[in-house]
């Protein structure tokens, strides 16, 4: 019998033999808060596993990965991507001082080709093994006809769980405490078509070498986003003084770090205060601009600013390290001053306090 939806370009028994693929990295995300097998049409998660609450908030985050994917796809090389995209949502939960429960993935795209969809999924359930997050659920859909047949986008979201009293935030910051920055472990998944754009201005393709880059451009860029999740939650779980932390995604250091920080305070960030990985000088300098002038779109070498109290400072440095994550103080809280024309001030709609970055870059 011939199948009419086969002829449509969409392939039901490739669907299949994907997720029997990936079925087995799945499952070993599952604990015993997790209900059901894979392929349900929903997830359940049984909240009495998740501990004793006063008063349990909710956190979730939904994101996807930009176009990073293009590089993924150019070299044909799919099993970090789904780190990125872990790393994009579920670090998002742990800012709030959440615990990652349990996240769901959706992958579109114009063929299923079951080994690169279970690829992706492994990258993205290993990951979330790593953060101690269950993967409850995914969605992958053909687009025939919309999508060329090797093109695909992915995206995910996570919910957390916190103590409505242990919210973390810009009301907790005040004068006098310490900005502690966590190294990045390159460009995370942020400011890739400027990348792509710095490439094409020079004629150079992303599977071309690239002598700046110390290999293919693909493959150097290809980096997995660092997971920060288990490091954060272990200093609050130590009851470090920790106030804020603020993900430096999209927008860079400045303008994410304002987000956290009340209005009428201030952070002048120390650029000589972290060592920048060599990838953005190499950039840099491709695209014929400074690192300061990519300040609004590469995180620089910071993926994550945690806002502690000044007494706490060096314990969060020390347990960040022992993560095998560098770190060090890059700037401190201060009352804003009466000019702001250099600074920025806020992002993304929050009318937050003001940042601006000082000095030279080592």
């Amino acid at each position: 019998m011939t199948d009419p939806y086969a002829s449509a370009g969409v392939d039901t028994e490739a669907g299949d033999r994907a997720v029997e693929l990936m079925k087995a990295a799945v499952a070993r995300t599952h604990g015993a808060g997790v209900l059901g097998g894979v392929g349900g049409f929903a997830g359940l998660f049984d909240l009495s596993a998740a501990g004793s609450y006063a008063k349990p908030l909710l956190a979730t985050s939904t994101d996807g990965v930009g176009t990073k994917l293009a590089l993924a796809q150019a070299i044909d090389k799919h099993d970090t991507i789904g780190q990125d995209l872990v790393g994009m949502v579920v670090d998002d939960i742990v800012v709030v001082g959440a615990k990652p429960l349990f996240m769901t993935d959706y992958i579109a795209c114009g063929r299923v080709v079951p080994e690169r969809i279970a690829d992706i999924v492994r990258g993205i359930a290993e990951a979330c093994e790593a953060t101690g997050t269950a993967l409850v659920g995914g969605e992958t859909a053909e687009h025939p006809g919309v999508m060329a047949p090797d093109d695909y986008d992915i995206a995910g979201a996570a919910v957390g769980i916190v103590e409505a009293d242990a919210v973390l935030g810009a009301e907790r910051v005040g004068a006098g405490d310490v900005v502690v920055g966590m190294a990045s472990s390159g460009l995370h998944s942020n400011g890739f078509s400027l990348v792509r754009h710095v490439l094409a201005e020079r004629g150079l393709a992303l599977t071309d070498r690239v002598d700046e880059l110390g290999g293919v451009a693909a493959e150097a860029l290809l980096e997995p986003t660092r997971l920060y999740t288990l490091p954060l939650l272990g200093m609050l779980e130590q009851g470090l003084g920790v106030r804020a932390i603020s993900h430096v995604t999209g927008g860079g250091i400045a303008a994410n770090l304002a987000r956290v920080l009340p209005r009428g305070l201030a952070v002048e960030v120390d650029r000589a205060a972290w060592d920048v990985p060599a990838v953005f000088g190499a950039l840099a300098g491709l695209g014929g601009f400074s690192l300061e002038d990519a300040e609004g779109t590469w995180n620089l070498g910071l993926g994550m600013l945690v806002v502690v109290d000044a007494a706490d400072a060096d314990r969060v440095i020390a347990a960040s390290r022992d993560a095998g994550i560098p770190a060090s103080t890059v700037g401190r809280v201060a009352e804003a001053p009466a000019e702001l024309a250099e600074w920025v001030q806020g992002a993304k709609g929050v009318d937050g306090g003001a940042v601006r970055l000082a000095g030279a870059f080592r």
